[in-house]
């Protein structure tokens, strides 16, 4: 995997749209703060969303994008619910297990917002798509994208309102990451060989 790439389309799709995306994000926090954290895994879809399409058509970010997928409010409320349980659950027993949860969560979850706003799969298949797609061989190639991703957010957070740059940049890469995975696969299903045929036992060869 060519990480350079992915950097550098990372940081011109985010220079490109940059006072946009400074706005949608900061709505984004705005939006899940005052809504107590029940809307910020569904607005966060859209923002995903809304970045993929940054990246991949050059189309404007807008704010309205972050609300165009309330269909998800209640698979994604949900899921984040038993996440945070099990990661309260974690911490209730000792530090190092809810540590462990969050990490398991971010390597194997790090795609299941584009696959369900952009394949738009449900989250069953998307749980299942995006784990399949962080054991991709090679494994190290995936655990070097949730090692970037985990120092820029928590640079961002050290700094204060630096999440504001941080963050979507760091979603930025993981998308193009998550076209380039997509495009692997796709391009391994055409490729792929039909499967071998049965011999006609009738044939009497």
């Amino acid at each position: 995997m060519d990480f350079k790439k992915h950097f550098e389309r990372a940081w011109q799709a985010f220079m490109h749209h940059f006072a946009l995306v400074l706005v949608n994000t900061l709505v984004m926090i705005v939006v899940s703060v005052v809504s107590l954290g029940f809307l910020a895994p569904v607005v966060s879809a859209g923002y995903m969303q809304s970045l993929l399409l940054a990246l991949r058509e050059d189309r404007k970010p807008d704010v309205k994008d972050l609300f165009a997928h309330m269909d998800l409010f209640f698979p994604l409320l949900g899921f984040t619910i038993v996440f945070v349980l099990l990661i309260l659950l974690g911490m209730a027993m000792l530090i190092l297990p809810g540590i462990a949860v969050i990490l398991a969560g971010t390597f194997f979850f790090v795609y299941l917002l584009p696959l369900m706003t952009d394949q738009q799969l449900g989250l069953t298949e998307a749980v299942k798509e995006s784990a399949r797609m962080a054991l991709e061989q090679p494994v190290s190639e995936h655990v070097a994208v949730v090692a970037v991703l985990i120092i820029l957010d928590s640079i961002g957070s050290s700094i204060g309102i630096g999440a504001l740059l941080t963050h979507p940049y760091s979603c930025l890469f993981i998308l193009s990451v998550y076209e380039e995975k997509r495009r692997r696969q796709l391009s391994g299903s055409r490729t792929a060989p039909p499967p071998p045929q049965q011999d006609d036992l009738g044939s009497g060869e």
